[in-house]
């Protein structure tokens, strides 16, 4: 996701992001996994239970789920949303996958969108 800003296909990729944005569900969780353990260390789904690190492979669906109260095929769509945007890496662990923040590509979006606007 180099955005080079100019090119329709750059053009494309920065509305890929505001329409992943737009939706505030989708919008909390990039927030929440801003910093996973503050957002996700309470009783309903508790870091300690997790099998991977939260912040180096991310957290696990089950817990953003879990704190959504979401079905879990939606937040699957929320998720896919954010990933294909850039906004987000997913990993698998066993049979869960992770997701963490890919902020390297969130500047990316966001020194484009400063050179766009």
């Amino acid at each position: 996701m180099t955005m080079r800003t100019g090119s329709q296909a750059d053009v494309e990729q920065l509305l890929d992001v505001f329409k992943a944005l737009a939706n505030p569900v989708r919008l909390q969780v990039l927030q929440w996994l801003r910093e996973p353990e503050r957002h996700f260390s309470n009783r309903q789904s508790p870091v300690e239970r997790a099998i991977a690190d939260p912040v180096e492979v991310g957290v696990c669906v089950s817990h953003i789920q879990e704190k959504l109260g979401l079905a879990q095929s939606t937040v699957s769509a929320y998720m896919a949303v954010l990933q294909r945007a850039g906004l987000v890496q997913a990993t698998r662990v066993g049979k869960w996958t992770h997701y963490k923040r890919d902020e390297a590509r969130i500047a990316e979006f966001v020194a484009a969108l400063g050179h766009s606007l």
